[in-house]
């Protein structure tokens, strides 16, 4: 039976962790889903577990070596060979050290993404929706920024082969989407496009505007990199025009998008200064898009975030609403103010270190930031550099 909107889940990703204290923590997709179902609107049928990713999959952008690297360091106590190589695949530092089992539970949120493009290429839905997917920094032979396989890339390959579709990436996240970026950079059949804080203060450091593809895939890489202390206007404006301009011109068969959201201004590890407004927004315009140009065939993950408890599950609840047509999207259009579910509330609040929010929708009270005009005519000028060998 085909169906509008699935959600691929299964609890088993919630592993994917690594030390007690850092701050890729995956209990976020358990508020996630706990809000959808308290709220009535994440039936089971419209439910999908993942499976593993095969090692075909994987090696369509890992080295075979990068892979045997990862299955030897998630043994309960790896050998001391592979102990003396963590530098040179990228477990040595605290933000992506290796874990126990961490090939077989990365390789299932790999699966996932996989599967929501299999359900969608395949016609039994229009969108899919994968959170537990997203993690858009690990590279070909080498982890990177909390990411160990880079599902995304695997997924958008595993669509160029089996479907030969044409594919338009969209990262979100605040932090650039180098990964996928470099894993495409000279393919023209996919489009990559990432807005994000600009890489002077910001991992990975990359993602200028002068990064656009190379060989026959020259302008098929997009960035825009935006300033410090971006609030909901600027951002909004810069992703929506750049956008509009890139679809159109691209014309794709499939959208991936990846919804990294930790450009709110709760986040602890951006300077950026956006409320959950973008959060509502960029969904429904990905949505007209995937209607408008790809057949409504839309691919969604999830990515980055590190508030957890105010800002994951509610950034993430909005995209599913809108993916599936959830009547509350509009219902917020009316009130602004709408109140989260109080038997959510209720639970977690017991285990939230802060005080939770009560509404979907930030308070319009927050002061503006420093420097607002010159932020905004930054961006602007970079947004023209985005666009500038654009059709």
């Amino acid at each position: 039976m085909t169906t509008s909107s699935l959600f691929i889940y299964d609890e088993r990703e919630t592993g994917y962790r690594f030390q007690a204290d850092h701050p890729f923590n995956q209990e976020r997709l358990r508020l996630t889903v706990d809000l959808l179902r308290k709220l009535g609107a994440l039936p089971e049928s419209a439910v999908r577990a993942p499976q593993h990713a095969t090692d075909e999959q994987l090696l369509a952008v890992h080295s075979a070596d990068y892979i045997e690297a990862v299955k030897a360091l998630s043994q309960d106590q790896p050998d001391e060979e592979w102990l003396s190589r963590v530098e040179k695949y990228g477990f040595d530092s605290e933000d992506t050290p290796y874990f126990p089992r961490m090939h077989e539970i990365t390789s299932l949120l790999v699966g996932g993404s996989v599967k929501a493009v299999d359900e969608v290429m395949s016609g039994q839905t229009e969108h899919a929706l994968h959170l537990g997917g997203g993690l858009h920094h690990a590279l070909r032979n080498k982890a990177a920024g909390f990411c160990i396989y880079n599902d995304a890339s695997v997924a958008i390959q595993h669509a160029r082969h089996r479907y030969g579709a044409r594919v338009l990436y969209i990262d979100t996240d605040v932090h650039h989407g180098d990964g996928v970026q470099w894993s495409f950079y000279s393919e023209p059949d996919v489009c990559t496009l990432s807005i994000h804080e600009t890489g002077k203060y910001l991992f990975p450091g990359t993602g200028a505007v002068n990064e656009r593809g190379e060989g026959t895939a020259f302008g098929t890489c997009i960035n825009i990199p935006v300033e410090p202390y971006t609030e909901d206007d600027s951002w909004l404006e810069c992703l929506e025009e750049v956008l509009d301009r890139v679809a159109a011109h691209f014309q794709p068969d499939l959208i991936v998008s990846q919804h990294g959201c930790d450009a709110h201004a709760y986040d602890p590890l951006s300077h950026v200064h956006c409320s959950m407004d973008i959060y509502k927004a960029m969904p429904r315009l990905i949505h007209r898009l995937a209607h408008q140009y790809s057949g409504g065939r839309w691919v969604a993950l999830g990515g980055g975030g590190y508030d957890f408890w105010r800002v994951v599950p509610r950034a993430w609840s909005l995209l599913w609403l809108e993916m599936s047509d959830h009547p509350m999207v509009a219902q917020l259009e009316r009130e602004q103010d709408m109140e989260l579910p109080l038997a959510w509330l209720s639970q977690w609040q017991l285990h939230s270190p802060v005080e939770l929010p009560t509404t979907w929708l930030d308070g319009k009270d927050w002061a503006p930031m420093p420097r607002r005009q010159e932020v905004t005519a930054k961006n602007r000028q970079t947004k023209e550099l985005a666009m500038l060998y654009l059709p």
